[in-house]
């Protein structure tokens, strides 16, 4: 008997948006009007390269993002789901797949000593240059028309499943945290026994409620959470049972 949790990063694990988090780093902690303006939908981490080029031309360093970034709060209640989840990691396969970066993510869950929660984690592949600047790519090239460019999350998942089953692993159920509309994408693919947590008030319960109201719900149970240890506690009854 084992569950996967499926996290979302920003606005999930954190209570911010780690890509513009990093814009405090900046000079005056804003970007220029034209360099805001540019970015154009489904090409965030085009956009977001802009933005690390303009980071870098204005001599700000890997430390100085460093530092910034292990600033970001996390969500209410995750420290201590996080912790449940570390105690019980012999129940629990536990993902990330997130618009975020590699640098971000792995900066922050490492400096909360959280990094060893994670199987893995699959999102934008993030560097510095020999120069010291932070450069982003694309995840993976995708066919679905309803995800960004950069990543179709669905795709992620059901490639992870197939994987998994391959080494022999099955799940009892699929529980999937997340916040954002890019979240929908793969909560579509959950089956009956598996279920969607989306965060109160944010994108991803309004697209499921409106889903709901257009008579073509989701097929799996849905539990909404404003707390992580909302989360925790329905984990523990699912563990009990």
């Amino acid at each position: 008997m084992k569950f996967l949790l499926v996290f979302d990063f920003d606005h999930t694990i954190i209570d911010e948006n780690s890509d513009t988090w990093i814009v405090k780093c900046a000079p005056e902690k804003k970007l220029p009007n034209g360099l805001r303006n540019s970015y154009r939908p489904g090409h965030w981490t085009e956009y977001m390269g802009r933005v690390f080029v303009y980071l870098g031309d204005n001599g700000v360093k890997e430390d100085d993002m460093k530092r910034t970034m292990t600033t970001i709060p996390f969500t209410a209640g995750m420290v201590d789901l996080l912790g449940f989840i570390g105690e019980n990691k012999e129940l629990f396969d536990c993902i990330i797949v997130s618009d975020s970066n590699t640098v971000f993510i792995d900066w922050i869950l490492k400096a909360a000593d959280f990094h060893a929660m994670f199987d893995e984690v699959f999102t934008n592949p993030a560097a510095f240059s020999s120069t010291g600047y932070l450069t982003v790519q694309n995840f993976h090239a995708h066919c679905c028309a309803k995800c960004p460019k950069n990543l179709c999350k669905r795709k992620v998942l059901k490639e992870f499943l197939d994987k998994q089953l391959e080494r022999g692993v099955s799940y009892t159920q699929i529980v999937y945290i997340g916040d954002g509309g890019n979240d929908l994408c793969p909560v579509m693919f959950l089956k009956k026994d598996d279920i969607a947590m989306p965060r109160q008030g944010y994108t991803l319960e309004k697209k499921i409620s409106q889903l709901a109201q257009d008579l073509s719900p989701v097929e799996c149970s849905v539990l909404v959470w404003s707390s992580a240890t909302e989360i925790m506690s329905y984990l523990k009854l699912l563990i009990k049972e």
